[in-house]
């Protein structure tokens, strides 16, 4: 006949109170508690119906089996931290606040998974998200890129000295990967085209001017050549008479 006792403190409890029932329910017994359950039953066994060999044998594969889970889940839970080595990921810090950062490299103590991040070791369970490093530059250059384009002026008052900021935005976005762009609102691809587009037509008026004033400049410097060459001319003829 077996024994459903539990030692504690000394004492024998009896796991058919609710209130042990609760605990074990919400903790559950790990192969520790179940060797303890084992021997108090061998312990507080009734002397005169004695457990048999074959119930005891078949516990003993029972925690067996117990202890195999346990190492089972251990190595698991290592084998999940190690694969989060150069990813990023938010977790939970001792104050409740969420810490984002790349994952350096994993140690493990008292058979917990420990996370480094920055130099700190954070518990693997704290992990609440998980981002491919590949995926979190595309999001970092999507938020990039919208930055720029919400720092243009307004459209009405553009000129050409802020063809610049526009171009150094466009070829930011030229050289996007592909991720990248497909995060990026389109409104904010079409209002970068149409300000790429007023930029153009900005800076080629400006060289238009520019080349126009610089022909005006050539002209009247010409102008002004030939008019003190004539006057030198006269002059010289007067000398002679």
């Amino acid at each position: 006949m077996s024994v459903n006792a539990v030692v504690e403190n000394g004492k024998v409890v009896d796991t058919n109170n609710s209130s042990a029932k609760k605990e074990k329910t919400s903790n559950g017994y790990d192969k520790d508690a179940f060797m303890n359950i084992l021997c108090a039953q061998m312990k507080y066994q009734d002397p005169l119906e004695p457990t048999s060999n074959t119930e005891y044998i078949n516990q003993y594969a029972t925690f067996t089996q117990v202890e195999q889970l346990s190492n089972m889940a251990e190595s698991f839970a290592m084998s999940r931290a190690s694969e989060m080595v150069g990813k990023t990921v938010i977790v939970t810090d001792d104050n409740g606040n969420k810490v984002q950062g790349k994952v350096d490299y994993v140690t493990y103590s008292g058979g917990e998974a420990y996370l480094n991040i920055d130099g700190k070791d954070y518990k693997m369970d704290t992990v609440s998200s998980v981002a491919d490093s590949k995926f979190v530059e595309a999001h970092d250059q999507a938020d990039d890129l919208v930055e720029m384009i919400e720092k243009f002026p307004d459209y009405n008052n553009l000129n050409y000295t802020h063809a610049n900021d526009i171009y150094t935005a466009y070829n930011f976005y030229q050289n996007m990967s592909s991720d990248a762009i497909a995060l990026v609102d389109k409104k904010y691809i079409t209002e970068l085209e149409k300000y790429k587009a007023r930029a153009d037509e900005l800076v080629t008026e400006a060289v238009k001017n520019e080349t126009e004033y610089e022909k005006q400049q050539a002209e009247k410097a010409t102008k002004t050549e030939s008019t003190n060459t004539e006057s030198n001319n006269e002059g010289g003829s007067e000398t002679t008479a």
